[in-house]
């Protein structure tokens, strides 16, 4: 048995309405853990535990963390997860929660991972939070059981951070026949990585992160997004901050499902009817989810200047 669980494939009437087109939603939010994440990060853990690795190490305060650590406690592998000292100490909480031992280093993510590569041993396994092709083929999943259900759509809405969610969904459509089904990659304001490389022709270093989707926040997209993008139809679509916070509470309200603004992002071209779906007949959002945002960070976040 995988480590994740198929997940429900709704059509959203209050988005179907709002957009005047069918709209259906992936709920990777209802993962264990809270986001896609498990998806790739279990098939990954799972292949490295079968290789022999005694332990996990990953660099992530996020969805990816949480991921490592919920499968190597269902694995009965011991976790470690390095994380950057911006890590809210609700995710701090939940990595504890799922038995990992958490070490806080350094002021970004890069930091972080840095010092986790550092204490990878020969009976350890790396996971990083994007940039594997084992993320990838678990990631694809999704798509599988959306082709599974007989829904083809005409366009798929994703958020973009380090491009891991890209890749798999991208690996997806191309092993279910579908390589001509546009992807639609959202960021937000602050944290547009793959929009800079999207529109370079390569991979893009920024130089900050300013923007409150701190899961969106890899300075730079792993080189198979770029890939990707230059090998199948794809748009890509920047949103304020205030578009993603205010989407997140959108959502909650239609579907009782808190997601955090990284997925709010791309829910935002739905609450908000964008240009860039409207020439689409059917709509696919995968909502990625997220586990680390609460709603009163969310409503905070919303007030600030």
């Amino acid at each position: 048995m995988p480590l994740h669980i198929e997940t429900p494939l709704i059509q959203s009437r209050p988005l179907t309405v709002h957009c005047g087109r069918p709209v259906w939603l992936k709920m990777d939010a209802l993962q264990p853990p809270g986001s896609f994440k498990i998806r790739g990060v279990g098939h990954a853990c799972e292949t490295y535990v079968r290789r022999g690795a005694q332990r996990l190490v990953s660099s992530s305060g996020g969805n990816a963390g949480l991921a490592v650590a919920y499968a190597g406690r269902s694995l009965g592998i011991p976790v470690t997860v390095v994380v950057p000292q911006t890590t809210s100490e609700r995710a701090r909480e939940l990595l504890q929660l799922e038995e990992a031992e958490v070490i806080v280093h350094g002021a970004s993510w890069q930091e972080a991972n840095e010092l986790a590569q550092s204490l990878v041993g020969p009976t350890d396994a790396f996971l990083h939070p994007f940039d594997d092709p084992l993320l990838w083929h678990g990631h694809a999943t999704m798509i599988d059981e959306v082709a599974q259900s007989g829904l083809q759509p005409d366009a798929v809405v994703l958020s973009v951070g380090g491009g891991g969610l890209l890749s798999g969904v991208a690996e997806g459509l191309d092993r279910n026949g579908w390589g001509h089904v546009p992807i639609v990659a959202v960021e937000t304001e602050g944290a547009a990585s793959f929009h800079a490389a999207f529109k370079a022709g390569h991979a893009v270093q920024l130089d900050q992160i300013n923007s409150i989707a701190t899961s969106l926040g890899a300075k730079r997209v792993c080189d198979q997004a770029v890939h990707c993008a230059k090998e199948r139809p794809m748009h890509s679509v920047v949103v304020s901050d205030a578009s993603a916070l205010s989407a997140c509470e959108r959502f909650l309200a239609d579907h009782r499902v808190l997601v955090e603004p990284a997925c709010g992002a791309s829910l935002a071209l739905g609450y908000e009817n964008a240009p860039a779906i409207a020439s689409f007949k059917t709509v696919l959002f995968i909502v990625c989810g997220g586990a680390t945002a609460t709603i009163d960070q969310i409503r905070q976040w919303s007030k600030a200047p």
